[in-house]
């Protein structure tokens, strides 16, 4: 009974989900069972089957599991991350274009940026499940990155790319929009817009006990068609900025690029 036990902990202990193997010219992935069985589950929630698994697998490999992998180079998700950020602004762009003939420019802007925003991306990713999935570095792993909106919004725009080279541009429009449809038309509606405003308050009193201030810079353009620029602030110093068809637009585009710039780690003050 204790050999066995002991033997089992050594099968687990050398459990590796990915291994990387020479075929003729090129250097191959290959994905141990039990990643590929979890990678199988995943696309039944996602209810796209993937061709190649590999290229699901490397949307879901952040660099810091690269960093630790000691067969080579392990390729991380970041290119597919930035073809996916392409891809999905296309789909968005094109679907609010048609949906909305009436918006100007501007409107369709709005919409579009906070569609693909990473408080909406993270969101989605939550939802669909992709945490579970991801190959993390044991740093991120230790300090719940799993959990982490820039992780999971990144992972969403690469797991899109992926979809995009795998399954083709038509499935890769149907799946996004599945997930991305009903948020869009709560930002027409301004119902989503608010939650930028409360998500960065919450956000500044957790970590720096304070709450952030809204300040009116300008007002450009003549009465029926002014635009609005504020700024928002903390402790006197502006971490954002933004502008809008009227004041409460123009404090929640602010709010939203400060919650950028602050889950980047762009700009920080001493915490409390």
């Amino acid at each position: 009974m204790m050999k066995r036990q002991k033997e089992n902990r050594k099968k687990v202990s050398k459990y590796q989900p990915v291994k990387l193997v020479k075929r003729r010219d090129r250097i191959a992935i290959r994905l141990h069972p039990e990643r590929r069985e979890g990678l199988m589950r995943l696309c039944e929630q996602l209810k796209v089957k993937f061709r190649r698994l590999d290229l699901l697998n490397t949307a879901l490999t952040h660099p810091s599991y690269c960093a630790e992998f000691d067969q080579g180079n392990l390729p991380s998700n970041q290119r597919l991350e930035f073809l996916g950020d392409a891809v999905l602004s296309l789909i968005i762009s094109n679907y609010i274009y048609h949906t909305y003939p009436e918006m100007d420019e501007g409107q369709l802007t709005r919409i579009k940026a906070i569609s693909v925003s990473e408080p909406i991306l993270y969101a989605v990713a939550k939802k669909i499940g992709i945490g579970q999935y991801l190959l993390l570095g044991k740093g991120e792993e230790r300090t719940s990155g799993r959990d982490r909106p820039s992780i999971l919004a990144d992972a969403f725009e690469a797991l899109v790319g992926a979809m995009f080279i795998d399954k083709g541009l038509k499935t890769t429009s149907e799946f996004v929009l599945k997930q991305l449809k009903s948020r869009i038309r709560m930002i027409e509606h301004d119902r989503l817009i608010l939650d930028f405003k409360s998500r960065l308050q919450e956000f500044t009193q957790s970590r720096y006990r304070v709450i952030p201030t809204y300040h009116l810079v300008r007002a450009i353009g003549p009465d029926h068609a002014k635009i609005f620029v504020t700024e928002v602030r903390i402790q006197g110093i502006t971490i954002g900025r933004g502008k809008g068809h009227s004041k409460k637009e123009a404090e929640q585009e602010a709010a939203r690029a400060a919650l950028k710039k602050l889950m980047k780690g762009d700009f920080q003050l001493p915490e409390k």
